[in-house]
């Protein structure tokens, strides 16, 4: 964990389910926590023993402030750290659909202000977090964005804030999709004469293997589904199903994406 960081000290707002993820991995990672201050009006028991500064004054300059309030009570906690724009303060922002011009009308347009989109798997280590920053910011703020949420997993720097609809859309939301493939792929276990306990455990570990196996193998999905795929076989069947060019997987999670693009376009345009 960058020295600044221990020296100047983090401010974390909002500290539940991301929040409390995040705080964990920097804890675990190195960062003392007496260079934490954290801000929540329902704090968890595990972070009243953990040794931050729980909802006391914040330090005048901390190097970073962390802001990961759901958007709905966005309104109520930006004020509270208003105070910490003008420069010094890295803001970052893990609030989904809270676009970086209503971040600068708060803190100014001279805070360095880094959006950042994580996802649920970074509950267990495994999240994949997409980030991009406002004109302010510097490579170093960046580096330091990236050092932050790497303690929840991977992260991907954006070309233009506008590609983070697009990222709501797949990584973002997509924990859910996968979600419901194991619901679905359980059921339909059952219908072919497995008893529900055995079919979602079969399900849950053949989606969690082959999801891993995707991640750690060098060969694409494609070529990995390919691998799996004997001629005329049990999998060939299925896929002939699944990859229906207008019945099937392609078209369905196409129109999925898509849709939750333009919602996510839409709830930037209510702020």
């Amino acid at each position: 964990m960058d020295d600044v960081v221990a020296r100047k000290g983090l401010v974390l707002v909002g500290c539940g389910k991301m929040g409390g993820a995040m705080l964990s991995g920097w804890l675990k990672g190195g960062l003392p926590a007496s260079s934490v201050w954290v801000k929540d009006p329902y704090p968890a028991d595990w972070l009243k023993d953990a040794g931050v500064h729980l909802n006391e004054d914040f330090p005048q300059a901390p190097a970073v402030a962390i802001v990961a309030v759901k958007p709905q009570m966005m309104g109520e906690a930006l004020p509270q750290v208003a105070a910490l724009g003008g420069g010094e303060t890295l803001v970052i922002s893990v609030a989904a659909g809270t676009p970086i011009s209503k971040f600068e009308e708060v803190f100014g347009a001279g805070t360095p202000i880094v959006r950042a989109m994580p996802n649920t798997p970074a509950a267990v280590g495994r999240g994949i977090t997409a980030i991009i920053g406002n004109a302010t910011t510097t490579p170093t703020h960046m580096a330091l964005a990236e050092d932050l949420l790497s303690a929840v997993g991977q992260v991907v720097a954006l070309e233009r804030e506008s590609q983070m609809d697009a990222v709501t859309a797949v990584s973002g939301s997509g924990p859910a999709y996968v979600f419901h493939l194991i619901e679905t792929l359980a059921a339909a276990g059952e219908n072919v004469g497995l008893s529900p306990e055995l079919s979602l455990k079969l399900a849950r570990a053949t989606v969690g293997g082959a999801g891993v196996l995707a991640e750690e193998a060098d060969e694409t999905p494609g070529q990995l589904r390919t691998n799996v795929t004997s001629p005329n076989g049990t999998t060939q069947a299925a896929l002939e199903v699944l990859m229906h060019q207008t019945t099937g997987f392609p078209a369905l999670l196409d129109r999925a994406v898509k849709a939750a693009a333009d919602r996510s376009k839409e709830l930037a345009r209510d702020e």
